[in-house]
């Protein structure tokens, strides 16, 4: 047999440091999982492709490097979506290889025809059909090219019969690999931003995931300014330690501290972030320099003043020297302050629960962040998990946390976890799953099993979809459609051959978490956690307010009180504190 068209394909990928595709198998993929079988790449057989293409971006965004997922013609490739939705939101290094129908059908709605070079437009950076075996090889290192390059998705979409094509024999392919680039604004623009951030008296930082390197950087910049730094959720793991001038989050999950100092600021320096939500910026006459790589995204989300297209690491060395240090400290000594009191408030809303009453979702977070290991990767499913994730995770610059922060897909936690533990196979993962997200696709435990991957489950089990209860709530809308039959996940987790361990009280959890974490091999940990805990967001709107009473008195005439008492009951210890 001579080298097929898969094998040219295999060969690039395996020269490019790929070790492994993310898939499930299917009759027009047969010629390309075949060629893996001939090679050292391995196949990674997942329960769901989007599940593959989650894993592939949990890899990415560990590892940085290209990652690879497939699917097979038709619904395969379709289920791909969600998971490359999210990989190019998070902006990591993705391939998809897409199979197609035969050549010769498409156009006459042939069994299982789409047109996947349509589909996954929009959610790639590159897309295109290979309509010869003559195209497939160049395709596919534009398409690597593309993905490293870009940091997003790339799809090439091949019929079936391609992958058994003969291809022209290369025995050295060329890797496509990674570059980095040292971006920087021009000299005019920096003085701009300098003059206008040494005006202020109150400035600000609000910081993201574009300050991945700069952590130094970005502190001794707010050094200069004496200016609280505010994180959006993916700026957490990069800036939240050895930095004195944090006040934390902001946003729908963030605090108080880091809503007041967005507020009070007189000037905003942004930091490589493109957080979203515009009802959390500062008065529009507030000046904003705001610096980030792609220029295309300055100016998104709130009026700019200095636009600074540059990587953060180089723009902050860059402008530092021009800043003039300040003396006055006010502003910044007052946020920090308040920062200290939010944690404070939020280490006593952590507290173990008595024996006849369900456990705070906070204390299992909490529990979780004491026991997990110094250079622990998290994942965190969409919803409450995520908003204890953020408070109560302690990232140390070796820790890692993982999640659908941009795109906000259910039962990402538990695949991206997949990727991140096959990536690095000596580390410890752990998924913060609801019971929700993990029943969502909850096929992929197996997945654990059969690949061997000693990832850590731990489910805030309340049997509700509860953060979309809470946005009921907020709205004024009685919960309706959000409850979930009571299921042993532990013993689901047991009976398809991994660790599965209950925990219905306070006190049976960390000996509980750390049998888990000890074990060797996959397990989960189904923690009972109070279902209407109340995940309080830094301001409360005269609307959220009115919400809340609309739900009340709603959910009383429904005959539904006792929710109401329960509700109260489980939220005491907020009381005192809001």
């Amino acid at each position: 047999m001579g080298t097929t068209v898969a094998d040219a394909i295999v060969a690039t990928l395996s020269a490019s440091g790929v070790q492994r595709v993310y898939g499930l198998p299917g009759d027009s993929l047969n010629g390309f999982t075949d060629a893996l079988r001939r090679s050292d790449v391995r196949w990674a057989h997942v329960r769901h492709e989007e599940a593959a293409a989650f894993a592939a971006a949990g890899e990415a965004a560990v590892t940085g490097e290209l990652a690879v997922t497939a699917g097979s013609c038709g619904p395969g490739n379709l289920h791909l979506i969600n998971g490359l939705f999210d990989a190019q939101r998070s902006r990591v290094p993705v391939l998809a290889i897409a199979a197609h129908i035969p050549r010769e059908e498409i156009g006459s709605e042939y069994f299982q025809e789409t047109h996947p070079q349509e589909l996954f437009r929009e959610c790639s950076v590159y897309c295109e059909l290979a309509s010869t075996a003559e195209q497939v090889p160049r395709l596919l290192r534009i398409a690597m090219r593309n993905a490293l390059e870009r940091r997003g998705v790339a799809v090439v979409v091949i019929p079936g019969e391609l992958f058994l094509a003969d291809a022209v024999a290369n025995p050295h392919p060329r890797p496509v690999t990674g570059t980095s680039s040292h971006v920087i604004p021009d000299d005019a623009a920096l003085a701009r931003a300098a003059d206008v951030l040494n005006a202020a008296r109150r400035p600000a930082i609000l910081a993201g995931a574009g300050c991945h390197d700069a952590h130094d950087e970005t502190v001794e910049v707010a050094r200069l300014l004496k200016a609280p730094i505010v994180h959006a959720l993916r700026g957490k793991e990069y800036l939240e330690y050895d930095n004195p001038f944090t006040v934390g989050l902001t946003g729908l999950i963030g605090y108080s501290s880091g809503y007041r100092a967005m507020e009070h600021c007189d000037a905003l320096l942004m930091l490589g972030t493109d957080f979203p939500y515009r009802q959390f910026y500062p008065d529009p006459q507030v000046p904003v320099v705001q610096v980030d790589v792609r220029g295309e995204h300055i100016g998104r989300r709130t009026d700019v003043d200095v636009p600074l297209v540059g990587t953060v690491k180089d723009t902050a060395r860059a402008l530092a020297p021009l800043l003039r240090p300040k003396s006055d400290s006010g502003f910044l000594d007052t946020m920090t302050g308040h920062y200290r009191r939010v944690r404070a408030r939020l280490d006593r809303l952590a507290e173990a629960t008595p024996p006849d009453r369900p456990m705070h979702p906070q204390y299992v977070a909490a529990r979780v962040d004491e026991i997990a290991g110094a250079d622990t990767v998290f994942t965190a499913d969409v919803g409450t998990p995520t908003v204890w994730a953020a408070r109560y995770l302690t990232m140390n610059g070796r820790r890692r946390l993982i999640g659908s922060f941009s795109h906000g897909s259910m039962a990402n936690a538990l695949p991206q976890a997949i990727g991140v533990q096959a990536a690095q196979p000596g580390r410890q993962v752990v998924a913060l799953c609801g019971d929700g997200g993990l029943t969502m696709l909850l096929g992929e435990l197996v997945t654990l099993r059969q690949l061997n991957l000693p990832v850590k489950i731990v489910v805030f089990n309340n049997s509700a979809l509860s953060f979309v209860e809470l946005e009921m709530k907020a709205a004024g809308i009685v919960n309706y459609g959000t409850e979930l039959d009571h299921v042993d996940l532990a013993a689901v987790a047991r009976g398809a051959g991994l660790f599965g361990a209950r925990v219905d009280h306070a006190e049976q959890l960390d000996e509980t978490l750390r049998a888990a974490f000890a074990h060797d091999g996959p397990a989960v940990v189904d923690a009972r956690t109070a279902r209407h805990e109340l995940a309080m967001p830094p301001k409360i709107t005269y609307e959220q307010l009115k919400g809340f009473t609309l739900f009340a008195t709603r959910t009383v005439l429904s005959g539904r009180g006792d929710e109401i008492v329960e509700l109260v009951k489980t939220n005491l210890h907020e009381l005192p504190l809001v």
